[in-house]
């Protein structure tokens, strides 16, 4: 599922997204929340957000995500960067070694198709968010 979506102003901070997306998590119906998503934000070079996507929906404590479906609308949209964003239902948003290892082959990804992995963040309802930009993993 893809959203058009325009902003009024750049993202310039990881605090920005995590608000987008805990205020799409608290709006979801109580089966949806117990499921770990993924998103993908799309941006231009000013870093205006094109468009969101959800690119996976998958159980309590796993979601099924791969760089094809990651950058498919980034390549059609021609956009220069992206941030991914995906729950954990756990509450707790360090992320795991899948998340570790996903984060780097998007990111490898990325470079070989000349679009930014800007940041990869994890949100948990009620605890935060964790930005492994800011945390130096990116």
């Amino acid at each position: 599922m893809e959203l058009q979506v325009r902003t009024k102003e750049a993202i310039t901070n990881p605090e920005q997204i995590a608000e987008i997306f805990q205020a799409i998590q608290k709006a979801e119906n109580e089966i949806d929340k117990m499921k770990e998503k993924c998103w993908v934000v799309g941006l231009n070079t000013k870093n205006f957000i094109i468009y969101v996507e959800l690119v996976s929906m998958g159980t309590l404590n796993a979601s099924l995500v791969h760089p094809r479906e990651v950058f498919r609308f980034a390549i059609m949209r021609a956009v220069s960067g992206i941030i991914l964003v995906h729950n954990h239902c756990s509450g707790d948003t360090r992320p795991s070694d899948e998340d570790l290892s996903l984060t780097k082959r998007l990111h490898d990804a990325g470079k070989i198709l000349g679009i930014d992995l800007h940041d990869h963040i994890i949100i948990a309802d009620g605890s935060g968010y964790t930005s492994l930009k800011k945390d130096g993993i990116i």
